[in-house]
């Protein structure tokens, strides 16, 4: 099992966690979605039902970004983890 007090265990347990939570907002966002789409069919008024999913998908965008993008994977200790993976690769 691993050690966690472990420093890579940490980042790796808080990576997972912002993944696990991207996903689930984006269940939410599928499912909330679909169902302000059925009510705004129902009721036939003009179509409003994007407009939530709209500030809503900047906020998931957002999320992606961070659970994905460039700041998921730099982190303080990021330049020493390049190095080691190249020193790594070069055994020669």
């Amino acid at each position: 099992m691993t050690d966690p007090t472990d420093p890579r265990y940490q980042r790796a347990k808080a990576q997972v966690d912002r993944l696990s939570a991207f996903y689930k907002s984006l269940g939410a966002f599928v499912v909330v979605g679909l169902i302000l789409l059925a009510i705004n069919i129902y009721t036939g008024s003009p179509w409003w039902f994007f407009w939530p999913l709209i500030f809503w998908g900047i906020g998931l965008v957002w999320q992606a970004f961070t659970a994905f993008g460039p700041s998921a994977r730099m982190g303080s200790d990021w330049e020493q983890r390049k190095i080691k993976e190249y020193m790594d690769k070069d055994q020669g």
